[in-house]
């Protein structure tokens, strides 16, 4: 329960980035954020929304070691392991969160701009730039699609090893185990489909994308500990 324990603040924390001043922007007339209300909506959205990637990923490795690895799963996911994992995770989401924020609000920006969204997020904002924006943007997808592309390829070969391991057991163990990770693997699938969507491709506007992002900023997190309760 560690690591439910990580996920369910981030959740918390993630979706608390964004839904109060969507809800807010909703019941009023007034919809503005001051600039270094963006700076710090920015900041936060991406900390936390790399944390549950970087959670979720250490995750999956916990189910490898439970159902590959039982008889030294003690030993490998460790009081000590654990925490060193979520520290990382949490590290890591801090440098990339500094990296979107700065490379974005180093840049210079007109005034009376509006932004085509309902929060501060990293293209939207780009599109309110008064200079060339092209190699920013590159970096952006660079950094993003580094961490999303390089954690599912962890997830991919856990639950390939994982799947691959189960062919030698009974039927009653592999129920167990898919019943394990399924609720994992549901929640990452919510989680990295709409991410991919959104950030692994050049900064055009699509008619879906503010759909899009309402689902995996507001909607998965509300879903998460559903998911995980119907398991239990």
């Amino acid at each position: 329960y560690f690591f439910l324990n990580n996920l369910s603040f981030v959740d918390i924390a993630y979706s608390s980035a964004t839904a109060p001043k969507m809800i807010s922007d909703f019941i009023s007339d007034k919809k503005t954020i001051s600039y270094w209300g963006c700076v710090t909506q920015m900041f936060t959205f991406h900390f936390f929304g790399c944390a549950e990637i970087f959670v979720l990923t250490v995750m999956a490795f916990d189910r490898y070691a439970a159902i590959c690895q039982p008889l030294r799963y003690t030993t490998i996911m460790s009081a000590s392991a654990c925490t060193v994992l979520a520290s990382l995770s949490w590290i890591g989401a801090l440098g990339h969160s500094l990296v979107q924020t700065l490379l974005t609000f180093q840049l210079p920006f007109c005034n009376a701009q509006v932004i085509d969204h309902y929060f501060c997020d990293v293209h939207p904002v780009l599109k309110l730039a008064c200079a060339d924006i092209t190699l920013v943007n590159m970096l952006v997808v660079a950094n993003s699609g580094l961490i999303s592309l390089g954690c599912f390829l962890i997830l991919l070969a856990s639950y390939t090893v994982i799947l691959l391991s189960l062919r030698k057991r009974s039927a009653e163990s592999r129920r167990k185990a898919l019943s394990t990770c399924g609720s994992h693997f549901t929640v990452v699938t919510f989680f990295f489909v709409p991410c991919i969507f959104i950030y692994l491709r050049p900064s055009t506007t699509f008619p879906l994308d503010k759909a899009v992002s309402v689902f995996y900023t507001t909607i998965t997190p509300m879903l998460n500990p559903i998911i995980y309760s119907l398991r239990n």
